[in-house]
């Protein structure tokens, strides 16, 4: 690499060296046994394979993660995947940023040396001798310690992810749960923090223990009692149970105050994220065959239906998309149908959502208004006829036009010949809302 100033040529040419030297123009070269022989660049952290050739330990563990288990320089078959530091190089190349600062050149930092996956084992055995001792305060300090370490480096944290940690903390999340919960709150939301944060996925295995009913119950104490943080980690926890089991919505529907809790997340909103993983938990609840009743008169009491119709108002294509999926699972049943009716903005909301949020929200949206539609009964057509009124027949027209999957298809023309009746009567539409739509194809 060479470092150079635009008027080094110039002051070449004037032959002027003591100016040159004094704005710091001098050619400076480095040494080439301190460039990484992948990047060609000055070596932050000099790491040597077992083929004795040293390289950057950002460029070689890219390299080797790439699936390569050999030398790029000898090409030769590496007995370890380990990179060992080398010290040496790495102090010779401070030196040499130090001697070299008058050219701009920085003294590179010593780098923390990478956990390994003995030191890991290691701590994740102290974990388990301290659930088995019941010792929560040592079981924290080493939670904290696997914290401290993946906020080192995004290596640290794959390592902490490929030695199992997840199923250990989830063990130990299980039996502290059991124990005494206000003596074991601390710990809890410790570890409680880690998994959330860098440990999911878990295998199924975590799950099991993650989803115990003791575990359960605590982690809906801290959707309902804990602070932000808590709240925020107990749901995300929540949304990765019920991906892969949604038998769990049952039993989390049966936990004293888990609905109220999570219709509070989506009327209080702490950020976008926990926003997202409430709706998903939702969602899985009301879609989950068979729906409990309960569970769905629950959601239409406290208020559900409205909170979502004004969420759909202004939220971005991620949100639209959760919201309209659990306003259909609830639009399945009478309950759900009889509140939407009652809100003013659920017609134009949901025609105004059609091809222009995405695939997916345009299919829910869909879906909502042939439930709503063919479930109405009033002899006037009420629904039918605002739907026409805000532009239902043309956006469906519109939709068939430019194409939808099968399902989706035969709701639009089952709808159509439903609203076909009515159109004698008022009808308008917002041609601003067809403005730059773009076939899919």
């Amino acid at each position: 690499m060479i470092l150079s100033l635009r008027r080094r040529r110039a002051a070449r040419r004037a032959g002027n060296k003591q100016h040159e030297h004094e704005n710091g123009n001098m050619e400076l070269t480095i040494p080439s046994h301190f460039q990484c022989p992948i990047s060609l660049e000055l070596m932050k952290d000099p790491v040597t394979l077992s083929t004795g050739i040293t390289y950057d330990r950002q460029s070689i563990e890219t390299w080797i993660e790439g699936g390569n288990h050999t030398c790029p320089s000898t090409k030769q078959e590496l007995r370890s995947l380990e990179p060992i530091p080398n010290h040496a190089i790495r102090k010779m190349i401070q030196d040499w940023c130090v001697d070299n600062r008058s050219y701009g050149v920085e003294r590179i930092p010593t780098p923390r040396i990478p956990v390994s996956s003995v030191e890991i084992l290691e701590i994740l055995s102290k974990i388990t001798i301290a659930c088995r001792r019941e010792d929560r305060v040592g079981c924290r300090q080493l939670v904290a310690e696997v914290k401290a370490l993946g906020k080192e480096s995004d290596r640290n944290r794959r390592c902490i992810v490929a030695n199992g940690t997840g199923c250990v903390l989830s063990t130990a999340f299980e039996t502290f749960s059991k124990a005494s919960f206000d003596e074991n709150v601390a710990v809890l939301e410790e570890i409680l923090g880690v998994l959330t944060w860098m440990l999911f996925p878990l295998d199924g295995e975590a799950k099991s223990h993650l989803g115990s009913a003791a575990s359960l119950h605590c982690i809906v104490w801290f959707l309902k009692s804990g602070d932000l943080s808590a709240r925020r980690n107990a749901v995300l926890a929540l949304k990765e149970l019920l991906s892969s089991d949604q038998q769990k919505a049952y039993a989390l529907a049966e936990i004293q105050g888990a609905i109220e809790a999570l219709v509070k997340l989506i009327e209080k909103p702490i950020c976008p994220t926990s926003t997202k993983a409430t709706l998903m938990v939702i969602f899985h609840m009301v879609s989950s065959p068979p729906t409990n009743e309960k569970i769905m008169a629950k959601l239409v009491e406290m208020r559900l239906v409205s909170l979502l119709v004004d969420m759909l108002v202004d939220f971005e294509r991620s949100i639209c998309e959760k919201a309209l999926g659990v306003l259909d699972g609830i639009c399945s049943f009478e309950e759900g149908r009889e509140s939407a009716y009652d809100h003013s903005l659920i017609m134009p909301v949901l025609v105004k959502k059609i091809l222009r949020v995405s695939h997916l929200a345009t299919e829910f949206s869909v879906s909502i208004l042939w439930k709503l539609n063919k479930n109405e009964k009033r002899e006037d057509g009420g629904v039918l006829v605002e739907a026409l009124q805000v532009g239902a027949f043309q956006k469906l027209l519109l939709l068939l036009q430019v194409g939808c999957d099968e399902r989706t298809r035969e709701k639009a023309t089952e709808l159509l010949k439903l609203l076909n009746p009515h159109r004698a009567r008022l009808e308008c539409i917002d041609s601003m809302d067809f403005k730059n739509l773009k076939r899919p194809f």
